[in-house]
């Protein structure tokens, strides 16, 4: 498949030099000293917490990083690797709050919740990853992350993206796969936890807690990738090119850090970039300039060999709407012609603040689509049917051949949410409007092939390890 390119060759070439005079004259704070000191031993000038970066050394780790990315899986089967499985959906993640599936209000969501929605994505088939969509209010105290990930646990076998806080935070989590995992040593043959975290913080600065773990897991060798977060007019400059040059140097950036902590350091070269709407400030997630800074990165990322991805197809809607369909469907499919490997999308609502169930079944279904569309079109001789049409001639009918009947199921996607019957045939059927369709869905998955994933003798030792764990139980929808 050919790619959309929104740039041209020279203005990809003129962002990355760009990014290398940046890094080189004016550099990074880097609040982290571990980080500085990194840095500093393989040739960075460090004052205080400033860091600058020569083009030499920018470009020596940049071009270490491998072209491509393993998802890892508990089951094997499920393992994606980028960009040869392109495109891989994952889920968008750590939204406060849930729309509860009973009542159709907002509310904080709960670790119950996470139960669900990870069944949900177990199930439905064009999700990838599972990134924990939502946070967990009931978590206690000191269990916030390992509470959202026992449930995970429970019901999905899918490979999981994750967060976690500060370093105890991270061995605790760390402890809980190595259980789940049958110990340390198995749990690194087959990494099923990718970490992500966003070190880079914009404008031009490195974080504490997160560069830690991003430095930890590229140190272990197990999966972790950073993503960049230029928020346009108010966090990199308002113009599209100055965002994708302080955005590109801010990867740059991270990667030659985690190259430096160990050679051939895989990553994805990951973004969330967006343009504020200035008459409120508002982050809008949903703006087709998201999806055009994708496009771009795209190009950008395919520049240095490296598989690219991020938060594309997302709304800043409300609810399952007309505005939500036309945000996510114009960038999402913005970013599969530009030729993005990982798509961010599924579930989340009003700019990322909160997790549907029903607006997930759907963002499936336009996964299936965006997988339909990198498949792309097949010029076989058989498909090309050459001999089929003068066969057919003119006036004939193409309902009966084989030929017809081998590609039915294939060569279009069979919607279930997306309604094509004729008015009369709908309306016999209840008249259901696209957010019922997928409700009605939700409620099915969640009846069947709900048992837990783990076994009651794992689920002892992780009651033992982790006293006052959640439930983390599924609970049917009624």
């Amino acid at each position: 498949m050919s790619f959309a390119e929104l740039l041209k060759k020279e203005q990809v070439e003129r962002i990355h030099e760009a990014s290398l005079e940046i890094l080189e004259e004016v550099g990074l704070k880097v609040r982290y000293e571990p980080a500085r000191e990194v840095f500093a031993k393989h040739g960075c000038s460090v004052d205080g917490e400033r860091v600058k970066f020569p083009r030499e050394v920018v470009e020596k780790y940049r071009k270490m990083t491998p072209p491509t990315f393993t998802f890892h899986a508990r089951d094997p089967k499920f393992d994606k690797t980028i960009p040869n499985d392109s495109p891989v959906i994952v889920t968008a993640s750590s939204a406060p709050d849930i729309i509860d599936p009973v009542t159709g209000k907002e509310r904080r969501a709960e670790s119950g919740d996470i139960a669900r929605i990870a069944h949900l994505i177990n199930e439905l088939p064009a999700y990838d990853i599972f990134s924990i969509s939502t946070l967990a209010e009931d978590a206690p105290k000191d269990q916030f992350t390992i509470s959202r990930l026992y449930p995970t646990l429970k019901y999905c076998h899918k490979p999981i993206r994750m967060t976690t806080t500060d370093h105890k935070d991270t061995l605790a989590v760390m402890e809980m796969a190595y259980i789940v995992a049958g110990g340390k040593e198995a749990y690194k043959e087959h990494p099923f936890l990718t970490h992500h975290y966003c070190p880079t913080v914009s404008p031009l600065s490195m974080d504490n807690l997160s560069t830690e773990n991003v430095m930890y897991f590229a140190g272990e060798g197990l999966p972790v990738y950073p993503t960049i977060v230029p928020n346009a007019g108010l966090t990199s400059p308002m113009s599209m090119a100055g965002t994708l040059v302080q955005g590109n140097a801010e990867y740059l950036a991270t990667v030659t850090l985690m190259q430096m902590m160990k050679e051939g350091t895989p990553t994805i070269y990951a973004t969330l970039a967006t343009v504020a709407d200035m008459r409120s400030g508002a982050y809008t997630s949903g703006a087709i300039e998201c999806g055009m800074m994708h496009m771009a990165f795209a190009q950008i990322a395919r520049f240095y060999n490296v598989p690219c991805g991020g938060y594309i197809g997302l709304t800043n809607s409300k609810l399952n709407d007309a505005q939500s369909g036309y945000e996510t469907g114009m960038s999402s499919v913005a970013g599969i012609l530009s030729g993005m490997d990982m798509f961010n999308i599924g579930g989340l609502i009003d700019a990322l603040k909160t997790f549907d169930f029903a607006n997930a079944v759907i963002d499936d279904e336009i996964a299936q689509m965006l997988k339909r569309v990198k498949r792309g079109i097949s010029f076989s001789d058989d498909d090309l049917a050459v001999n089929l049409i003068k066969e057919i001639g003119p006036g004939g009918s193409y309902i009966k051949p084989k030929h017809t009947s081998a590609r039915m199921k294939t060569e279009i996607v069979m919607t279930k949410i997306a309604d094509r019957d004729a008015r009369s045939i709908w309306e016999k059927k209840g008249s259901l409007d696209t957010q019922a369709h997928a409700m009605k869905k939700v409620k099915e998955i969640m009846k069947n092939n709900t048992a837990s994933l783990i076994s009651p003798e794992v689920d002892a030792q992780l009651h033992a390890a982790f006293p006052g764990l959640v439930a983390g139980d599924l609970l049917p929808i009624e």
